[in-house]
């Protein structure tokens, strides 16, 4: 089968802990979520089957990984299903751990997973502390961290409440400052008041900013 695919291209990893490793990066289309805060395009897609996706890989053997992000890449599961059992290079999935059951269906082919934690008071969505907590459980025999977009709106409850999630699953915490363009939506005392207030609740936290931003690249 095929799926709609926005683009493919090399790059290197902008955020998280993998910052700096290229990878090969595939951009989905659409997305179960409306974030606030989201700049994505999903227009004007291109089709592409799993056999035309695995050569693509294996044209770009010296990434690190393939990173499947979008949008929500888990929304493409039939595809998935079809492409990862055939993918060459380790699977990087990057997503807003909603999808539980999509999980479950393809977890055994994924080796890393970037999984947002979406605040309502940056992302402007309802909570989903449960829904999260289960896509968490999912993933937690993978190499799984937490990723949290925050801005100076961001609450003590949601501090706490993020903090409590990572802490029962021994993962790693990082804070993305929101950022518009080029440019931050809080101040540098701001970010480090907020890393503070959760290293005092959970150790394993990091601030990292959208890197790529700063080399000027996707």
């Amino acid at each position: 089968m095929q799926t709609e695919i926005k683009e493919i291209f090399t790059s290197v990893q902008g955020e998280g802990p993998y910052v700096g490793y290229k990878q090969l990066f595939v951009r989905f289309c659409t997305c179960n979520l409306q974030c606030a805060y989201c700049d994505t395009n999903f227009e004007n897609g291109k089709k592409y089957s799993a056999e035309e996706l695995e050569d693509i890989c294996r044209q770009n053997s010296d990434c690190h990984s393939v990173a499947l992000t979008g949008g929500e890449p888990l929304l493409n599961i039939d595809f998935l299903k079809e492409f990862l059992p055939i993918c060459p290079l380790p699977v990087y999935l990057e997503t807003n751990a909603t999808n539980i059951p999509e999980l479950e269906s393809i977890i055994d082919y994924v080796d890393f997973i970037s999984a947002d934690i979406k605040l309502p008071s940056c992302a402007a969505v309802e909570p989903m502390w449960e829904v999260h907590d289960k896509f968490f459980n999912t993933g937690k025999n993978k190499i799984l961290f937490a990723k949290v977009v925050f801005d100076s709106n961001i609450t003590e409850y949601e501090i706490i409440k993020t903090a409590k999630l990572v802490k029962k699953y021994n993962i790693e915490l990082i804070l993305q400052p929101r950022m518009n363009g080029n440019e931050f939506c809080c101040t540098s005392e701001f970010m480090m008041n907020i890393l503070d207030k959760f290293l005092k609740l959970y150790s394993n936290v990091r601030l990292i900013p959208q890197m790529h931003k700063f080399l000027n690249i996707n």
